[in-house]
Parts: structure tokens; sequence; C-alpha cells
């Protein structure tokens, strides 16, 4: 059985990992290790989140469990550095690991690439500023943001803690007529429970952190099969 390796932030969404490996078709297992991480949604912050001094614990524990491929499951802690930067921060874990590794910012580039669409609205959890450095690390990899709609959150706790409804009705209150797609960027939001209900709620592409994390693990593992239940990523030959 695949072992996808999840290295993640402290807790909040991190069920959704194991949630989603026993539903695919075959299944995958989810192997979680949380890396500490100052909880706080400031730029300055998540850049200390995604330093190597944060990763390596995890990474260390992480590589005793055999992981056949290595996601760091953290939108912020890697868009921060900009589109060099989190593919610097994938190298760095691979290379310590000695798997293929990638991070959540880089699988939505991937996803978005994969699903052939270059205009997207942005729903985040983030306050703005934050949010904007997606913005920017989106324009670097040749995405154009259409809207960008922040809830204003400051903590993953408080964001781990939003239900489906909620999370349902931000993705509708942000849809644009020149959108292709929906991403909703932050890995502490629940979503695997409910990826078919939002994507019908705006009638397109709604790509959640967790999703695109997933996928771009079975991507980098060479398992990528046709799923259902799981959004449009999913269903791309």
């Amino acid at each position: 059985m695949l072992r996808i390796g999840i290295l993640y932030p402290l807790h909040s969404a991190e069920d959704d990992y194991p949630r989603m490996a026993a539903r695919l078709k075959p299944p995958v297992e989810a192997a979680v290790v949380h890396t500490d991480a100052v909880d706080l949604h400031t730029v300055e912050d998540c850049r200390r989140t995604g330093s190597w001094e944060h990763l390596e614990p995890g990474a260390a524990e992480l590589r005793a469990l055999g992981p056949d491929v290595c996601m760091w499951a953290c939108t912020s802690g890697s868009f921060v550095y900009g589109l060099a930067g989190a593919e610097e921060q994938a190298r760095q874990l691979g290379n310590y690991l000695g798997v293929p590794a990638s991070s959540t910012s880089l699988s939505f580039v991937k996803s978005i690439q994969a699903l052939g669409i270059t205009r997207v609205a942005v729903a985040a959890t983030y306050p703005e500023e934050l949010a904007t450095e997606f913005v920017r690390f989106l324009g670097e990899g040749g995405i154009q943001v259409v809207h960008l709609g922040s809830l204003g959150i400051w903590t993953a706790v408080e964001v781990g803690e939003v239900g489906r409804e909620e999370v349902i009705d931000f993705v509708r209150a942000n849809d644009h007529v020149d959108a292709e797609a929906i991403l909703v960027p932050d890995t502490a939001l629940h979503t695997v429970a409910f990826l078919p209900e939002l994507a019908n709620s705006v009638g397109k592409p709604v790509l959640t952190a967790n999703q695109a994390t997933m996928w771009e693990a079975l991507r980098l593992a060479g398992q990528v099969r046709r799923q259902i239940g799981f959004g449009r990523l999913f269903e791309v030959d």
C-alpha cells in the first residue's frame, strides 16, 4: 500500500487525510506527523512555521516511518516563500527523506495546470494581508486571480472549527463570473467530507487545500486514478 507522509503543523483538520486515504480506490495510507508551528496567520510567523528549523524534527520522525512520498501540508508555510522558495523547500525535504516531496502551495499550481485553467477566485480563511501573499504566489505560477475573499481568521485552531455550511456559504459568496475554479487554500479547514457539495454549490471546480495535497501526493507517486466523490480534479484523465 502506498504510504503518503504528511507533515502537518499543529492540530486542526489533519483528520481529513486518513479519511480521504481510506476512501480512495485503492486505499492508501496517510502517515501524519505533526510539526511545531506559530499559530498566527501573519507573514512573518508563517515563514517561521515553514522554516527548516521547524520542519526538520518532523521530517526526521517521518523518515523513520518509511514514506513513499512526502507532502508539507501547510499552504501558508510554503507560499510565503514565493514560488522559487516553495520549490526549494520541497527539494530540501525530498533530499532529506530520499523520496519525492512537495507542498500544498505547489499542489495548487499543479492542480490548476492539470485542469487546464488559468483564472481562479480565492476564498481564503486567512487575514487579507496573508491571503494577498497567496495571490502573489499564484501569479508567479502564471495563474490569474480574478477575485479574493477573506474570512480574516488569525489562527488555525479557529479555522478548524468552521463548519460545513459556513464553508459552503463562503465559497458560494466568493464565486466570480470570470473564475474557472475556486481555491480554498487552508489545510486547517475541514473540506474532504463534502467536496461534491462545494463544487455543486457554484457549478465549477472547487480546489481545497487537503484535496489538492492528496492529489499531488498521488501524482508524485504515479498513482493518480479517476475517483468519484473527490471533485473535478480527481476526474481528470
